[in-house]
C-alpha cells in the first residue's frame, strides 16, 4: 500500500483560499502530509522549493530577493520556517503584485515559530490552514462527510468497525505513513517520530533546556490523558517551575501534539481560569508513550477509558480544523458533579458528546447529556452518546447513541 495518496477533507478550503489570498501558510506537525497535499494540488501550476537543505537554506538567506527572483512565483516554498529571513521580501513582492492570487504556498511544522513569523510579516495577506494527521473519515475514503449534527434531517451514515479494528486504529494513529503502508513497522515509526519531534522541533525552542526532562513532561501528560489536569502537581512531580510547565503545554498545544480542552461556561472569562483536560492529538503517539502497542492491551488496560475519549475528542478537532474552521471545543462540568466530556460549538449550537466504552448503550447513558439541555435551557439541542459498537439508537428527548465511525 505504501504510496497510495489519501484525499484530505481541507483540499476544497486550500484551492479557496488559494483563489482569494496571495499566500497560504499550510501548518502543521511534521509528517502529516502538508508537502504531499499541496505537491498533489499544485503540482502543475507551482514550481517546489524546499527550504530543509542547508545549502538551498544558505543561499535564501544570503541573498533573499536573488532567491525569490530565482523562485518567482507561483511556487511552493516548503518549510518556510528555516528561511523566515525571506517573509519581509515574499510581502515585498506580494505587495507589488497586489491583486495576484496563489503566488506563494508556504508549509511549515513548527507552528510557533510560523505563526509568529507569518502573523507579523504577511498579515492581512495570507489564509493560516492547519493539517493535522488523518481523521478516520480521511483514512476511509470519505473526507467530505458531514458530522452527525449538520446532517439533521439525514439517515447517518457509518461505515462498521469491529472492535479489534477500532483499537487497532487507536493504536496505529492517523499518521499517512503509517495509515497508508500497513506494513511499515508501528513501534519503529512512532520512536522515529518523537525522537525526529524532540531533536529538531523542541531543541530549536529557548524555552526548552532539558530534552529528557521534557520528554518525561511528556510521559506524565500522557499518563493524565482525559483527566483534569493540574500544573502544579505535575510541576511538583517532576520539580520544574509551575511557569516552566505551563511554557512546555503551551509549545505541546502550538505544535499539535495535544489538544487543550476548556471547560464551556457562558462567561468566556471564566473558562480560561479553570482547569483544563488535556487529549493527545493522535492516539497512536498516545499509546506510545504509555507503552500500549497491542490492540487488547489498549481496549482491556486501565487507560482505555482515556484513549476512547481522545479518539473522539481529535475526530472532532482535526475533522473541524481540515474543514477550516477554528474548533470551538469544551468539556462541562458542575459542582453538583454532572459532566458531559465533550461540548462542540457549531454555528451557532451548542452540541455535547458523551463518550462511552461500552458498546451497548441505554438510556441512562444520556443523563448528563439530558442534565446539560435542562442548565441551559434548550431542550431542543442535539445530544451523542458515542460508543465503539456499531448500534445507531435513539435514547429519548433528542440523544442518539452513535457508533465512533459515523464521526
Amino acid at each position: 500500500m505504501a504510496g497510495i495518496y489519501i484525499e484530505r477533507t481541507l483540499e476544497p478550503v486550500l484551492k479557496q483560499a488559494s483563489k482569494e489570498f496571495p499566500a497560504v501558510v499550510l501548518t502543521g506537525p511534521r509528517q502529516s502530509g502538508k508537502t504531499t497535499l499541496l505537491r498533489r494540488l499544485f503540482a502543475e501550476s507551482h514550481r517546489y522549493v524546499s527550504l530543509e537543505p542547508p545549502d538551498i537554506r544558505a543561499a535564501a538567506l544570503a541573498d533573499p530577493r536573488s532567491f525569490l527572483e530565482m523562485n518567482f512565483p507561483p511556487v511552493i516554498m516548503d518549510e518556510i520556517q528555516f528561511a523566515p529571513g525571506l517573509l519581509p521580501y515574499i510581502k515585498e513582492r506580494i505587495d507589488a503584485a497586489r491583486q495576484s492570487t496563489g503566488m506563494y504556498m508556504l508549509t511549515g511544522s513548527q507552528n510557533l515559530h510560523v505563526m509568529d513569523m507569518a502573523g507579523e510579516s504577511l498579515a492581512g495577506r495570507a489564509a493560516v490552514l492547519n493539517l493535522l494527521p488523518l481523521t478516520r473519515r480521511e483514512s476511509e475514503g470519505r473526507p467530505h462527510s458531514r458530522f452527525p449534527w449538520e446532517a439533521t434531517g439525514e439517515t447517518i451514515s457509518f461505515t462498521e468497525l469491529s472492535f479489534g479494528g477500532l483499537w487497532e486504529y487507536a493504536v496505529r494513529g492517523g499518521y499517512p505513513e503509517l495509515a497508508s503502508d500497513q506494513e511499515r513497522d508501528m513501534l519503529l515509526w512512532q520512536g522515529s517520530y518523537m525522537q525526529t519531534y524532540l531533536e529538531r522541533d523542541v531543541r530549536s525552542l529557548r524555552q526548552v533546556g532539558d530534552l529528557m526532562q521534557f520528554r518525561a513532561f511528556l510521559q506524565l501528560l500522557a499518563a493524565r490523558n482525559g483527566q483534569l489536569l493540574n500544573l502544579s502537581d505535575v510541576a511538583r512531580d517532576l520539580g520544574i517551575a509551575v511557569n516552566t510547565a505551563k511554557t512546555w503545554l503551551s509549545i505541546l498545544e502550538a505544535t499539535f501534539v495535544v489538544i487543550v480542552l476548556r471547560p464551556y461556561h457562558a462567561n468566556i472569562g471564566k473558562r480560561l481560569v479553570k482547569t483544563p483536560k488535556v487529549y493527545f492529538a493522535d492516539t497512536g503517539m498516545l499509546c506510545w508513550l504509555l507503552g500500549i502497542s497491542d490492540p487488547d492491551q489498549a481496549r482491556l488496560g486501565p487507560a482505555a477509558g482515556g484513549i476512547m475519549e481522545s479518539l473522539v475528542v481529535s475526530e472532532v478537532y482535526k475533522g473541524l480544523l481540515h474543514m477550516g474552521m477554528q474548533p470551538r471545543i469544551h468539556f462541562w462540568r458542575t459542582s453538583a458533579g454532572s459532566e458531559v466530556d465533550l461540548v462542540v460549538e457549531f454555528m451557532g449550537k451548542l452540541v455535547p458528546l458523551e463518550i462511552k466504552l461500552s458498546a451497548t448503550p441505554r438510556p441512562e447513558m444520556a443523563a448528563s447529556i439530558h442534565a446539560f439541555k435542562n442548565d441551559f435551557g434548550d431542550k431542543s439541542l442535539p445530544g451523542y452518546v458515542i460508543h465503539p459498537g456499531n448500534v445507531c439508537l435513539p435514547l429519548g428527548n433528542g440523544v442518539t447513541a452513535l457508533p465512533f465511525s459515523a464521526l
